[in-house]
């Protein structure tokens, strides 16, 4: 039902606002990831929020929740059914299969996603996500770096209590097999499932590993493992994938129920738990192999491997642990001006355009409703020009952090005393 439109209107259910001072711990990690990433020469990626719903249903598959029960789907002005996109990787995948760059491609994004479930701890209707995809390699040794990114951009955040967990998925050749088996083990357990799990068993059983619920937890303890029953190429690649991860001191907890929840993974997947955050769905990031998915959307046989990390998650568990402080930057400057506005205007812009941070009041208030202005805004020092000040062509520098004073500049001297302050602006 739609919101009374005579009370004050609200967000919709599942979505948030995110404003200034905590908008800068998103910018902070935003940029934070992308200078990681740049560094190992993955390029920015930006692809339409939304796609044919087509597109997900082949990817992700029809038969999971996030198809069945969370995708946002519509009918356009043409007749043609849209979905709103309910994860990054599927996207990514059309793109490569539509514009063809060259391989390897090493791609990153940043993005909303969208799904209707249940609002949670740090999961909305409308959450976002940095993640990592790469298409045109099979090598462990590309799993290895993306994990390792991923460990180390968290790691970054400084959020510790956080545990990587890693896991096979076998391929075509060695996992149907497995699936047959644990399909059959489930059938002797189908009482012990959950509701939503217990008429199931035929369609993907794997994602029964993966559900969070006690009875279903309970019900696969002893089930077959799907690491046991790999192939010999998909084990010489877990081996080497773990060998890889040994090797840089990266460490993980090998977690046979790790499954991933879409049909596209294949060999390696993994998954990061925060366990300060206290949920049950206490994931702020995770990815996998997907040798399949390109093919399975329509293109060329394409190896590929990807990642995504939950922003709202992992801030989360950055708040929990008393980490990534909403600490913004104040101002360089504050100019007060009480001559009408012309002066104020001119010394922030020059300033501005030599890289400072500078603010400034409007309004035409008086010098002391300015100067409290001034002090709130943390600023250093305040910049001011009055009557006399513009009458001899300078400004009053005064310190507000330190003890200082003040003392008087030539107006055309101001970014030099700006810089002999030793505030060095972004140049």
């Amino acid at each position: 039902m739609d919101a009374d439109v005579s009370t004050e209107p609200r967000a919709p259910t599942g979505t948030h606002d995110v404003l200034w001072p905590e908008s800068w711990r998103w910018e902070e990690l935003t940029a934070s990831f992308a200078r990681q990433v740049e560094r190992a020469n993955y390029g920015l990626v930006v692809s339409p929020m939304f796609e044919y719903a087509e597109i997900f249903r082949r990817g992700i598959g029809v038969d999971s929740d996030v198809v069945g029960k969370e995708m946002y789907e519509f009918a356009d002005r043409d007749g043609r059914v849209i979905a709103l996109r309910p994860e990054g990787t599927a996207s990514v995948a059309r793109a490569f299969i539509e514009r063809r760059p060259t391989i390897p491609w090493k791609a990153w994004y940043v993005t909303p996603a969208f799904r209707h479930e249940r609002p949670q701890a740090g999961r909305y209707r409308q959450h976002h996500q940095l993640g990592v995809e790469v298409l045109g390699s099979a090598d462990p040794e590309l799993d290895i770096e993306v994990v390792t990114i991923a460990a180390d951009f968290i790691e970054g955040t400084g959020v510790r209590k956080v545990e990587l967990k890693v896991n096979s998925m076998g391929d075509a050749t060695c996992r149907p097999a497995y699936v047959d088996r644990l399909r059959e083990d489930l059938e002797k357990r189908k009482a012990l499932l959950c509701d939503d799990h217990r008429g199931r068993i035929g369609g993907n059983p794997l994602r029964i590993l993966d559900c969070k619920t006690a009875e279903c937890q309970a019900a696969i303890e002893g089930v077959p493992k799907l690491v046991d029953s790999l192939c010999d190429p998909c084990a010489a690649h877990f081996r080497r994938f773990r060998e890889g991860l040994d090797e840089l001191g990266v460490s993980y907890t090998l977690d046979f129920r790790l499954v991933r929840g879409f049909d596209y993974y294949s060999r390696t997947t993994f998954e990061f738990t925060a366990h300060s955050i206290e949920a049950a769905q206490n994931a702020v990031g995770g990815g996998g192999r997907y040798d399949g998915l390109v093919e399975m959307m329509g293109g060329p046989p394409t190896p590929g491997i990807g990642f995504a990390i939950g922003i709202e998650r992992l801030l989360l568990a950055a708040s929990a642990e008393g980490t990534m402080h909403e600490h913004p930057p104040p101002p360089d400057a504050f100019v007060v001006d009480v001559v009408g506005g012309g002066a104020a205007r001119g010394i922030v812009t020059e300033l501005r355009r030599a890289g400072f941070r500078v603010d400034r009041a409007f309004d035409g208030r008086s010098m002391k409703a300015q100067m409290k202005l001034a002090d709130r805004s943390g600023a250093d020092v305040a910049l001011i020009v009055g009557p006399e000040e513009q009458a001899s062509g300078v400004v009053t520098v005064r310190t507000l952090r330190r003890h200082g004073g003040q003392c008087t500049v030539p107006r055309s001297g101001v970014v030099a005393e700006m810089h002999r302050r030793g505030h060095d602006g972004d140049e």
